[in-house]
């Protein structure tokens, strides 16, 4: 058998050691998934229109595991994701380009859906009085916004425009709650200005977050 020379181990050795590092990127790269939008009335915590045959609900992330679908550790910054969730069981599309959605809170906090800049700056800026990592993850320099969270913050929000006959749409809303405890207890879900077809505004939309707090998880 004819021996294998220093230039071929060499070879060798250097493939393995790239196919190693593009594994471990891979690894590192989290790449954020919607999760599967079910039909609203399914959720604990909905607000069902029977006439208007059009439901809310919401799935709020306050929990470590649900919470692990993003690379950004949105509750060590004080936001709150919650998932919204909107179907239309109707014969004609829903319009949401005018909507309007409110988190109340027990103390009547009203807080608006958190803009792409306002994550940004939280995330870049962390306000103190946040819980901090207890785990050791590398941490970047103040100001900077990796691609990867970019990227994420942007795919993740909701940002349907309309609901067709017939169909879900689902998309995630980011509340600012830091420096308020247990911002889900007593609180309330608003949405106003959804439209029919024909431009009529449905009736406003109430979701009672206890419903949420109190089903089985």
């Amino acid at each position: 058998m004819a021996s294998i020379g220093f230039s071929s181990w060499r070879r060798f050795f250097a493939s393995f050691a790239v196919l190693g590092l593009s594994a471990l990127v891979c690894f590192a790269a989290k790449h954020f998934v919607m999760p599967a939008a079910h039909p609203a009335r399914g959720y604990p915590a909905h607000d069902e229109h029977s006439n208007e045959r059009v439901t809310l609900a919401l799935d709020p992330y306050d929990t470590g595991d649900k919470a692990s679908i993003f690379s950004v550790h949105y509750n060590e910054v004080g936001f709150l994701p919650i998932f919204v969730i909107v179907t239309n069981d109707g014969d004609q599309p829903i319009l949401l380009n005018a909507s309007k959605a409110e988190l109340v809170t027990h103390d009547r906090s009203k807080i608006a859906p958190a803009t792409t800049d306002d994550i940004y700056r939280r995330i870049s800026r962390p306000i103190s009085g946040v819980s901090p990592n207890p785990l050791p993850w590398p941490r970047k320099p103040k100001g900077s916004v990796s691609k990867e969270a970019q990227e994420e913050v942007e795919n993740s929000q909701f940002s349907a425009r309309a609901v067709e006959p017939h169909s879900t749409q689902a998309g995630f809303m980011f509340f600012d709650v830091a420096g308020i405890d247990a911002p889900l207890a007593g609180a309330h879900f608003y949405l106003t200005g959804v439209r029919d077809a024909k431009g009529g505004e449905l009736m406003y939309f109430d979701v009672p977050l206890e419903n949420y707090l109190s089903s089985p998880r």
